[in-house]
Formats: C-alpha cells, sequence, structure tokens
C-alpha cells in the first residue's frame, strides 16, 4: 500500500511539474496581453517616462509627447520576465516598443519613420489633417 501512495504521489508531482510550467507560460502571455492593452498606446521601455534610462527610449518619450496624447508606458528594467518574455512574444528583440491598440508599431526607429512620413499623428491622434 505504501509503494502504492508514494507511485501516485511521485505521478502527481511530474504531472504537476508540467502543468505549472505550461501554466507558467501561459500566464506570461496572458500578463503580457494585459499589460500591452492596458491602455491604447503602451510604451514598453528602459525607465519611465520622466526618467528614461536609455536615449532611445528618452526620444520616443519625447515624441509622443509632442503629440500630447495620452500613454501608458512600462519599466521593462523592474521586471526581467516581461522584459524577457515581450521579446519572444512581440518577436521584437529590442526595447523600445510601441503598441497601439494592442499591436506592436515597432521601436524609435519605426516610430521615427512613421513620424518623418506623417502616418504617425494619424495613428497617434487620428487626425489626418496637418
Amino acid at each position: 500500500l505504501e509503494d502504492y501512495v508514494i507511485g501516485n504521489s511521485s505521478s502527481a508531482v511530474e504531472t504537476n511539474n508540467d502543468t505549472t510550467t505550461t501554466e507558467s507560460a501561459l500566464s506570461l502571455n496572458d500578463r503580457l496581453q494585459q499589460l500591452i492593452n492596458r491602455h491604447r498606446i503602451m510604451l514598453f521601455m528602459k525607465g519611465i517616462p520622466s526618467s528614461p534610462k536609455c536615449g532611445f527610449s528618452r526620444q520616443i518619450v519625447e515624441i509622443l509627447d509632442s503629440y500630447n496624447v495620452s500613454y501608458d508606458a512600462f519599466n521593462i528594467l523592474e521586471d526581467e520576465e516581461v522584459r524577457q518574455g515581450l521579446k519572444e512574444y512581440s518577436d521584437w528583440p529590442t526595447y523600445p516598443q510601441l503598441y497601439v491598440e494592442g499591436d506592436l508599431v515597432g521601436g524609435l526607429d519605426i516610430v521615427k519613420e512613421m513620424e518623418d512620413g506623417g502616418d504617425l499623428k494619424e495613428l497617434l491622434t487620428g487626425d489626418v489633417t496637418d
């Protein structure tokens, strides 16, 4: 009887470990999805808008602020799981990452290209006038 109980416990632990790993991956993806959709315009950056921790993050904050749009930001330096997980989730290896309405726009280079082409204002504000 003891062998049977120990055998069951061992199997249950193995199953639970597999389940826990799967649930952790799902819960990270769920968490990333919630973060991405926390605001219409969501910026994942190094630091916070009032205190960026890298030049690229500072530049993208300046661009967003120049449009006077409401946005939210997440400091990826404070959460390594989000920092690494979002790279895989978005298939975008660098930060900052800008999302609008749940969709990845890109990093600073893409945002600058959109700004130069006049597309960023419409994306951020919905305003097509010059």
